[in-house]
This record gives structure tokens, C-alpha cells and sequence, in this order.
């Protein structure tokens, strides 16, 4: 994403740091590519990719208005507190570092990306991360898809107030405590992928204002009432391919108000739906259960759903919701007794 692209043009151009007939300081293995912004191209910003050029090559010397890196499939094992510290890294925008093998992360490896949106960490080695790892990044898309976490903590992307100096007057006796989690800047998470990690339970993310969150490949067994309900802005939610999820409890979904999509498909293990599981679901307009023995499905489930569109139940059976001729500016969010829904197969919707 490059939102803070304009910004950074017009600050290159008041230091006079744009690059103007050619790309400067491009590593001879990468491929640099310039790309030019506003009225007569009069600012620029470049993207480097340095994929696959291997790990001795790291730290890459890299031009002074990089905004996008691509430093995946390397084989790099690790990210020191130097090896994106150098001219041109703290423009970066985005930052991918995938296709590595990437097991630890110095706590201080991103100190100073202070305009990094988006970051790509997938099929990596990482088990963890530190506290404060990613802490005053204004990340907006974070991928840490396909590692080895079995827990996810939100404390990586928040400073501490015990982990800053303080200066305290106690002279009135006002305070009585300071909390260690209390965030000291607000989180701009849209997206989060966790997918393909080893993580047993919903993990507890509450403050991130996410948008699109994608679960699949967990062991995650059980969905408890409630697991979700401090994502009050999340549209795109998927829970697909969970070997081991069997239970869905009512609830479950419970505050994603805003939620259009829902992906459960692939979990094979899951055999029923509950009555209530939906409930809370007024704006999914999209469901995908293909792959799993929970169908037919209950006309009560649906009324859980008011403003589902399409349903997807196998591979050739799928629902669509569709209206009687002659009725006409029907209100979002409210199911009238006038919609029908149809599948392509008998019997799916009892």
C-alpha cells in the first residue's frame, strides 16, 4: 500500500533526494524500477525487488526513495537490529521478507521503519516475536501466514508504558498505578494473516480495528462464545481447513456486525450448526460450507442471516437469495417475507 507516497515524494523533493535519470544505489542483483507521481512526473519513489538473490547479499544497499522491498527467498535465518537500518530503508512502505527461513528477529529490526504499512512475513520458522517487536509501526497489513506460532500475542505491536522512561509527580497522590497493558499509540491493523500456524485458540485481539482476518490451517478445535466480539469493524473472516475444529459454539460470532463474508469451508470435522451460531450476523451477505457434514441446513440458521446472498454448500450446490417479481426497493439488513432462497440441489435447506 502506499498511502504515505505522495508524502514522501514531497519530502524527497524538498531535500532534493529524488532521483532523476536513472536509479541510483540499485544492488547489481536486484531489479529497480521507478514509478512517478504527480503533476509531470515531478515526483518519484522506486520499488526494489531483491528476491532471490541470497543472503550474503544482506544488508542490500538500496536507493534513498525506496518505498517497496521484496527480499524473500533468500534462505535468510535471521533479521538483525542492522540489516534495515541502512540509506533508503526508512522510506520503506512495504517490506516482504517470505519465502525465508527466518526463526528469530532482533527486537530493534524495524526500529526504524517509521512509515512501514505493510509487512510480509509468511513461510518463515518463526515461533515467536518479541515484545515492542513491531511497536510504533503504522502497519496496516501484517502476513506471518504458515510459521510455527502456537500462541499470538498483540504485546509485539505495543509499547509499554513500563518499557519507557517516566517522569511521575506524586506530590497529590493521584496515581496509584500503572498499567503494563496499556498501549502507548493506537493500532491501524486493517488486515492480519495467521493462517497455516499452529495456533490452538481464537487469538485475543481486541483494539485492532481489522478488516479482513484469515485463521485457516489452525489446530483451533473449538469457537467459544463471544470469540470475536471485540472486532466490531471486521468485514472478511476466514476459518477454513481447521483439521480439528468440531464445535462452533452459539454466539460464536457474536459483535461482527459488519462482517460480509464468512469461510468455513474444509472442516471436515465439523458436523453440526447450532440454532444460534449465526446470531449477531446481520450484514454477511456471503457463507462458504462447502466441504463439511453440517448441511442441510435449518430455515432458523438462516434467520440468523438477514442479508445473505449466496450460501456455498459442496462443490456443484450453491444458494442464492432472490426476490418475487414486482417487489421492489427492499432495505439492506432486513429480510422480508417475499425472499426465497434457492439451491441448485433439493433438500439442502430444510
Amino acid at each position: 500500500m502506499l498511502t504515505m507516497a505522495p508524502l514522501l515524494c514531497l519530502i524527497f523533493s524538498v531535500l532534493g533526494l529524488a532521483v532523476v535519470g536513472g536509479v541510483k544505489n540499485c544492488h547489481p542483483k536486484c531489479r529497480c524500477e521507478v514509478e512517478s507521481y504527480g503533476l509531470f512526473d515531478s515526483f518519484s519513489l522506486t520499488k526494489v525487488d531483491c528476491s532471490g538473490i541470497g543472503p550474503a547479499a544482506a544488508p542490500v544497499p538500496i536507493p534513498l526513495d525506496t518505498s517497496h522491498l521484496d527480499l524473500s527467498l533468500n534462505s535468510i535465518s535471521s533479521i538483525t537490529d542492522s540489516m534495515l537500518s541502512g540509506p533508503g530503508y526508512t522510506t520503506l512502505v512495504s517490506l516482504d521478507l517470505s519465502n525465508n527461513l527466518i526463526s528469530y528477529i532482533n527486537p530493534k529490526a524495524f526500529l526504524k521503519l517509521r512509515y512501514l504499512e505493510s509487512l510480509d512475513l509468511s513461510k518463515n520458522a518463526l515461533e515467536s516475536l518479541s515484545d515492542s517487536c513491531l511497536a510504533g509501526l503504522p502497519l496496516v497489513e501484517v502476513d506471518l501466514s504458515e510459521n510455527r506460532f502456537k500462541d499470538f500475542n498483540l504485546d509485539l505491536f505495543t509499547t509499554r508504558i513500563q518499557d519507557m522512561p517516566i517522569m511521575v509527580d506524586l506530590s497529590k497522590n493521584l496515581l496509584t498505578s500503572i498499567s503494563r497493558k496499556t498501549p502507548s499509540h493506537p493500532l491501524y491493523i486493517k488486515s492480519l494473516m495467521l493462517a497455516g500456524n499452529r495456533l490452538r485458540t481464537v487469538p485475543m485481539l481486541t483494539g485492532v480495528p481489522l478488516q479482513y482476518l484469515n485463521l485457516d490451517g489452525n489446530l483451533i478445535s473449538s469457537i467459544d462464545a463471544g470469540a470475536f466480539e471485540s472486532l466490531t469493524e471486521l468485514i472478511y473472516l476466514s476459518l477454513s481447513g481447521l483439521p480439528e475444529l468440531k464445535v462452533i459454539q452459539a454466539g460464536a460470532f457474536k459483535g461482527l456486525k459488519n462482517l460480509q463474508v464468512l469461510d468455513l469451508s474444509s472442516n471436515n470435522q465439523l458436523k453440526s450448526l447450532g440454532s444460534d451460531v449465526f446470531s449477531g450476523l446481520v450484514s454477511l451477505q456471503e457463507l462458504n460450507l462447502s466441504n463439511t457434514a453440517v448441511t442441510p441446513l435449518s430455515r432458523t440458521v438462516l434467520t440468523q442471516m438477514p442479508s445473505i446472498k449466496s450460501i456455498t454448500l459442496g462443490p456443484d450446490v450453491h444458494c442464492w437469495m432472490t426476490h418475487k417479481q414486482g417487489q421492489f426497493h427492499r432495505q439492506i439488513g432486513q429480510g422480508k417475507h417475499n425472499d426465497i432462497l434457492t439451491c441448485d440441489s433439493a433438500g439442502m435447506i430444510l
